[in-house]
């Protein structure tokens, strides 16, 4: 059987021509055939290395903390790991005797579960490779069974530990083992179900989750139209009729294209700051040219205009024109028309969670109702979409992501047949065949260097394309986003990285040998089909392609330690500061912790353990490695979540369900080999599949014994008494909570955000009169027809009867205070290194912090005076401005502030100077009334543009 089968698959002419030569190298891509010495070598190799690589972190960790322990430097004592000496095994301790209950509140939940799923598949992989091991490695070494035609094939003991050449009854060892797997497999699975539950409910009995709003507050959706207002979400909640308490409602606006303004603002402050930063490199020897850049196409005062402009004018005056913009839309927000969506804020979590349980299936009066997410996990822009265009952007959305995963085995095939091996090119080339010849060095490093490099850049932009087609499909927070990459990535690795490559070769020739017995023997296509045997064909390529995986996880141990090592970090950070011209604002991120990519990493642990299970029963030494890895890695990324890394935006460990759900799949798949196997060659195979059946049903009810026995309480703090049909009692007046404005409410980022200031290097503060000329005297634009009190140039306090030099609307930073630590605090910064509170305090301002020299000495600004008022955000949430719930003027608690053309804004600090934002804008800042003390003496005042009066303290 097995002759002649091979005798049509493996049909070669004696003389190839170009065609039979292609046919030849596709059918055979990957390089199969690795010879035991390769691994041996490759396992030296990688062993060397690390430990070379682990040696070099060792060494230096003690001087590096920027890089090595940035979350010791900048975290609070209630977030701050424990502390590090300089000996080069400080590490140890705090790695290994640091145990969960300790560092779970030092790096959030979402860490925590992390390491725990990484000790998971150490354990399970360890247990796993022991009875993999101990039970097919002799039934294939005992068993097996030697063809004529096999001769040729490589005997190492790679391919006699395989049932490469294993028949008949030995394959009941195999169903065997698909029940053991399964069961070791589900077992860890539920301990840490078990484990990650109740660490979820301990999550949500902390101070953190109980004290923030989010945690008591509703997000509903999918509003009907006649129920759009703070009224209407409250009738919608009422409906539920599950608890007496009354919530507070606050029904979403229309915001329109603030976000898309406040965006283009933080990309002219970033060009700006770029352009500064190369033209102000040496502030005493400037270029002679100043920067040019080509404007906006959608820039009103360019049109289309192609024609450059000087850079830094052109900037400036696009940033204030956007200022002033947004001032204008945010200030008649009030005035715009009421979204589908609100939030309604219950006074207790009990409250909130009941309702949120008793809504999880229903629409009550046709909208949906939820657990609302932390303000800054919210993609705002996506909450207002009607449930049919969600729908239909989901399934666009699996259209792309499915042809994408399809056509790559395209370019993979290439770059495998190709790139990775040039000497193919050379076989159906002849003049690259004589140019390899002449140049075997200078080749074999391309070689060595296009085919990785090609890959990884693809693999790079792979999660941001898989984000922002899942932010298009309407996902509504940042979590649930990263949560479907992963599961993206996942089926885009498993059919690329693993089906077609491993299956690849064997498919092709296949498909060759059909057609060639078709056109020769003229036979029915289903008699071609048998005579070509295809499961017998994928046993064997899997069985043939697995030392190959082998190696590949042998390598995977390198990239942990890479990982550990945080060398590209280390060589990128010096190389840009001496050879690039980062600006301030670059170098002050650049020693905040970095945030962790949970979609990749979690990805990259479920391909691996897909790998393992998969190929495990085919080659047992996948599994040994693949423990080795976890043993390794397990340890690496603690140290590195303890020190290094940070969480953006935290789940509360909600990426479980997604990664348990891949790990049964990955079982699932670990079988699927094993029935292949079993059909192929065994002697009993109806009886060995019919012994297989209740497998799957198995995995799928202890699926849904896990989701019963702990999804619920995971998700939800209290079931309350829904479903009973217990009418509430209504004991608030409805009418007298919706006129309470005194809790804190969500709102729309877009409506207090603070706009950033142009960062410049304090030594070139003196040359700034020099770099705005002619913007220094008025408004962007040229304003006219203000007092000439407003157009007095401020006095220098240094030197007295001096005009102070003009610096344009900057904040100076010098090299000393270049450091995240000085600026944790701002929302600009920290919302991308672990922000809102959740490893650095909530302290608005440090003594460390320098003061920036700037209009009010602050760091940002919001523009409209509205946003300016009574704005608190943090973890609880924001009160919306004063614009958007309009308040009477007679009722304001603060004086109106002034136009804010200039970069300037208020600074309750009152040890802080009100300085203008140039010299000409005198009066930019107008302080809140309560700010000057009664019995301080009289203090001259001058109107600003809008009639306000402007203190100043003596100096």
């Amino acid at each position: 059987m097995a002759s002649a089968s091979s005798g049509a698959v493996f049909i070669m002419a004696r003389e190839e021509s170009t065609e039979d030569k292609l046919k030849r190298l596709m059918s055979d891509p990957f390089a199969t055939q690795v010879a035991g010495e390769s691994i041996i070598a490759a396992a030296g190799t990688s062993l060397a290395v690390m430990a070379v690589v682990f040696l070099a972190f060792c060494i230096l960790r003690p001087w590096n903390q920027v890089v090595y322990a940035p979350r010791l430097r900048h975290a609070d004592d209630k977030h701050k790991p424990p502390p590090m000496d300089k000996s080069l095994f400080a590490w140890y301790k705090p790695v290994f005797k640091t145990a969960e209950e300790q560092y779970m509140h030092i790096i959030g939940l979402d860490a925590t579960v992390f390491l725990r799923i990484a000790r998971m598949c150490r354990n399970m992989f360890v247990v796993l490779a022991i009875v993999g091991c101990a039970i097919l490695i002799p039934t294939n070494i005992i068993n097996s069974t030697t063809f004529e035609w096999q001769q040729k094939k490589d005997k190492s003991i790679l391919f006699l530990i395989t049932p490469l050449d294993l028949w008949n009854r030995a394959y009941w060892a195999y169903v065997i083992v698909a029940y053991l797997f399964d069961i070791i497999i589900c077992a860890f699975l539920w301990l840490t179900y078990r484990a990650v539950h109740r660490l979820r409910r301990k999550f949500m009995d902390s101070p953190e989750y109980q004290n923030a709003l989010h945690s008591r507050t509703l997000m509903v959706t999918d509003i009907k139209r006649n129920l759009r207002s703070d009224q209407g979400i409250i009738d919608i909640t009422d409906s539920l009729k599950t608890v007496p308490e009354v919530p507070r409602g606050a029904i979403g606006r229309n915001v329109r294209d603030i976000p898309d303004l406040i965006e283009e603002h933080e990309e002219a402050v970033v060009a700006l700051e770029q352009v500064l930063c190369k033209y102000l490199k040496n502030p005493n020897s400037l270029p002679a040219q100043r920067p040019t850049c080509k404007p906006y196409k959608k820039d009103p005062e360019f049109g289309s205009t192609s024609q450059k402009v000087d850079a830094i004018d052109y900037l400036t005056a696009r940033i204030q024109r956007l200022e002033t913009k947004i001032k204008t839309v945010r200030e008649t927000v009030d005035k715009r028309d009421a979204m589908s969506y609100g939030f309604a804020s219950y006074e207790t979590i009990e409250s909130a969670h009941t309702v949120a349980f008793a809504a999880r299936s229903k629409h009550p009066k046709g909208a949906t109702v939820q657990l609302a997410a932390k303000p800054k996990d919210i993609i705002w822009k996506n909450l207002s979409l009607t449930p049919q265009s969600r729908r239909w952007r989901r399934f666009i959305n699996s259209l792309w992501i499915a042809l994408l995963t399809m056509l790559y085995f395209i370019p993979n095939a290439l770059i495998a047949v190709f790139l990775a091996q040039l000497s193919n090119i050379a076989q159906l080339w002849d003049q690259f065949d004589d140019e390899m010849k002449k140049n075997p060095r200078t080749w074999a490093i391309i070689q060595g260097i296009a085919a990785p490099a090609l890959t990884s850049l693809f693999y790079y932009f792979l999660p941001i394309i898989f984000r922002k087609l899942s932010m298009k499909a309407g996902d509504i927070t940042k979590t649930s986003r990263e949560r479907h990459v992963v599961s993206k990535l996942y089926s885009f690795f498993l059919f690329n990285n693993m089906i077609v490559f491993s299956l690849f070769g064997a498919v092709f020739k296949m498909i060759s040998a059909i057609v060639v017995i078709a056109k020769e023997g003229k036979m029915p296509w289903n008699k071609v089909i048998e005579e070509v045997h295809p499961l017998q064909n994928i046993i064997v390529a899997l069985n043939m392609i697995s030392p190959f995986w082998v190696t590949w996880l042998i390598q995977r141990n390198l990239g942990a330690a890479i990982d550990l090592s945080q060398l590209a970090n280390l060589a990128w950070g010096s190389f840009s500061r001496k050879f690039l011209n980062p600006t301030p604002r670059e170098l002050i991120q650049r020693t905040a912790p970095p945030p962790f990519d949970y979609a990749s990493y979690y990805n990259y642990f479920l391909f691996y353990s897909t790998v393992a299970l998969s190929f495990g029963v085919l080659q047992p030494l996948t599994l040994v490695v693949t423990a080795f890895y976890f043993t390794m890695d397990s340890w690496m990324k603690k140290y590195l979540l303890m020190y290094v890394f940070c969480t953006k935006n935290e789940s509360g460990g909600l990426y479980w369900r997604a990664i348990f759900n891949r790990f049964l799949v990955a079982a699932f798949m670990s079988n699927l080999i094993i029935a292949f196997a079993v059909a192929a060659r065994g002697d009993q195979w109806k009886m060995m599949l019919g012994a297989m059946i209740p497998i799957p049903f198995l995995l799928l009810g202890f699926k849904f014994y896990c989701k019963n026995a702990f999804d619920y309480s995971m998700k939800y703090y209290t079931k309350g008494e829904s479903g009973k049909g217990v009418e509430a009692p209504t004991p608030i007046d409805k009418e007298s909570r919706r006129r309470d404005r005194v809790g804190v409410r969500f709102g729309h980022p877009a409506l207090y955000q603070k706009l950033t200031v142009p960062m410049v290097h304090e030594k070139s503060k003196h040359m700034l009169a020099e770099v705005y000329r002619g913007r220094l005297d008025g408004d962007v634009g040229g304003t006219a027809g203000y007092s000439d009190v407003y157009s007095m140039k401020r006095m220098s306090k240094e030197n007295p009867g001096k005009a102070v030099a003009g610096t344009g609307p900057f904040e100076f930073v010098s090299e000393d205070n270049m450091d995240y630590e000085n600026y944790k605090n701002r929302p600009e910064f920290s919302d991308e290194h672990g922000g809102d509170g959740s490893i650095y305090g909530n302290n608005s301002s440090r003594p460390s912090t320098p003061t920036s020299i700037m209009a009010g000495g602050d760091r940002g600004r919001a523009m409209s005076r509205d946003s300016e008022r009574a704005i608190s955000h943090d973890d609880n949430g924001v009160t919306y401005p004063a614009g958007y719930h309009t308040t009477p003027s007679n009722l304001r608690e603060f004086s109106p502030s002034p136009d804010r053309n200039g970069f300037g804004r208020i600074e309750s600090n009152r040890s802080q100077q009100y300085i203008a934002a140039d010299d000409s804008n005198l009066l930019v800042s107008a302080a809140p009334m309560g700010h000057q003390t009664p019995n301080q003496a009289f203090t001259p005042y001058s109107p600003n543009r809008d009639g306000a009066r402007t203190d100043y303290f003596r100096g």
